[in-house]
């Protein structure tokens, strides 16, 4: 799949269904995505001097990259993702809605003479 950090994302699978969040961490092997405000947890602290209060933390937890859609930034849809080449060598994502450039993957080639 063609995400990267910092690309805003909706969830289209699960109890999350239709929320969207920013991508703050990619695990590439594990398939997963960490997305910002989507599948929190409460994680129980014990008391200690580094933290003495203790009590339960709330954070997110990854969810699979297959449950996820990117959203267009022109036409603000959860859609997917394509790569095409451009005409001076690069390569960029694109919407395969509304067929705009979401940025490049690829910088374009240059002639070295």
């Amino acid at each position: 799949m063609r995400l990267r950090s910092e690309d805003v994302v909706e969830v289209i699978a699960g109890d999350e269904c239709g929320e969207r969040g920013k991508v703050l961490q990619i695990d590439r092997k594990a398939q997963r995505v960490l997305v910002e405000g989507v599948n929190r947890v409460y994680k129980h602290v014990r008391r200690t001097q580094k933290n003495p209060q203790g009590g339960r933390l709330s954070k997110e937890m990854p969810i699979r990259m297959s449950n996820v859609a990117l959203v267009c930034p022109s036409c603000n849809a959860a859609t997917r993702v394509g790569a095409r080449a451009t005409e001076d060598g690069g390569k960029e994502r694109f919407c395969r809605k509304c067929d705009a450039s979401i940025g490049e993957l690829k910088p374009p080639k240059t002639s070295a003479k």
